[in-house]
């Protein structure tokens, strides 16, 4: 993942960055661990998948919702309205 600052991305980089999400592989394995673990079936190999997952998908979150603030201020995408 890049950690350059959004700010200083080029703007396809931008929106490329405002569109990402999860690859499906690692959906479905969310969406499994997250099963297992409401159903109190996780082993610790299975915490810690889980861990890491949810860390990939909160920071993945985070560099969005970036993109989308400096997306917005340059132009590039309209301001969601509410």
């Amino acid at each position: 993942m890049n950690k350059m600052p959004v700010e200083a991305i080029s703007d396809e980089e931008v929106l490329a960055l405002a569109r990402s999400r999860l690859s499906d592989e690692q959906m479905d394995a969310l969406s499994d661990l997250l099963e297992q673990n409401r159903e109190s079936k996780l082993d610790a190999d299975g915490k810690r998948e889980l861990d890491e997952l949810m860390r990939i998908y909160e920071r993945g979150l985070l560099r969005k919702s970036e993109a989308l603030r400096v997306a917005v201020q340059r132009r590039l995408i309209e301001p969601l309205k509410s």
